[in-house]
């Protein structure tokens, strides 16, 4: 979220320092990511640490908190989990808000730059461990799983009269609104299509967003926010559409990607529905966030060029899913 929490960061500086036992010299805001419930901070220590901290407005998921640490106990070494505090449990809260403190790592998302040939490999590697690992009784019963019941088309319904009638809005809904609707209709057919597949853990946001290195060096897989019990394909999504990253998967990419990952061959049912949900989901999101009286005008054109791009997207004629 690029715009500020309301809340006061001397307190939270101290909340964070007594809560996990860190002699803090600095709390610096990061404008990075879109959820509109979550932000960002970086915290400095007088020795030179940094650590990550994550403040959610409301309730982080049982298995957004247990999942990660469980995973590197797995042997999953890419997962960035949440430090615990020192009386055990990882997240705290502080106010209307609860945190999580995690490690901080350097070399920034690869969102824009791509991953190199050895980072693709890797990847690749990463999510056939994570597929193949056994959740435990405990971390099963806190995962969700996966229903094919969106929610994406009814926001959808119910945002399009305001985005119409929206000063921000209106030039874009009259274009793309159509579009939009029937992206809507499509993923209402393909959910009639999808077939039962094989449940693994997924971390269903694995876009290069979500990833972070250091030059070449290793990968560090960061936002386990909402992780689900679900086919394969709810990841591979992210692999195989071009609409992740600037820097998208081609044949040699996908080639180092099965050279890591193994054998496979993703249902394409699956993946159009995936594909096409989230766009639709991803849609609702933005229409809500930038119609929202509250947010800053930064804010509203951020989220803005971001639904534009997806609109242009499902628009073109080339368009399938």
């Amino acid at each position: 979220m690029i715009d500020k929490p309301g809340v006061d960061e001397r307190l939270l500086a101290a909340e964070v320092a007594d809560a996990w036992a860190v002699d803090l010299a600095d709390l610096v805001f990061m404008p990075v990511g879109l959820d509109g419930h979550a932000w960002a901070y970086r915290v400095d220590t007088p020795d030179g640490e940094r650590y990550f901290l994550k403040m959610r407005r409301g309730e982080f998921t049982q298995a957004a908190v247990l999942l990660p640490g469980f995973l590197r106990a797995q042997g999953v070494r890419q997962v960035v989990a949440p430090i615990d505090l020192p009386d055990g449990g990882a997240n705290h809260r502080f106010g209307d808000y609860q945190l999580l403190l995690y490690p901080f790592h350097d070399g920034g998302s690869l969102w824009g730059r791509g991953l190199t040939d050895r980072q693709w490999i890797e990847y690749g590697e990463f999510l056939g461990h994570l597929h193949a690992v056994t959740p435990s009784a405990d971390i099963a019963a806190v995962l969700p799983v996966e229903t094919y019941r969106s929610s994406a088309g009814e926001r959808l319904q119910t945002l399009g009269g305001q985005a119409a009638a929206s000063e921000t809005l209106g030039a874009l809904w009259d274009r793309y609104g159509a579009a939009l609707h029937r992206l809507s209709e499509t993923v209402d057919d393909l959910t009639s299509r999808v077939a039962q597949a094989q449940h693994v853990i997924c971390h269903a946001d694995i876009h290069p967003g979500n990833l972070i290195a250091d030059g070449d060096g290793p990968l560090h897989v960061v936002d386990w926010d909402a992780p689900i019990l679900a086919p394969r394909e709810r990841d591979l999504m992210f692999i195989y559409s071009q609409d992740f990253g600037d820097h998208p998967i081609n044949a040699h990419r996908a080639d180092l990607f099965r050279r890591g990952y193994g054998p496979l061959e993703p249902d394409q049912t699956m993946l159009s529905y995936y594909r096409s949900e989230r766009h639709l989901d991803d849609v609702a999101a933005f229409l809500r966030s930038i119609l929202n009286p509250e947010a800053s005008p930064e804010s509203r054109a951020n989220d803005l060029y971001w639904l534009t791009r997806i609109a242009e997207t499902i628009a073109d004629p080339s368009y399938a899913p």
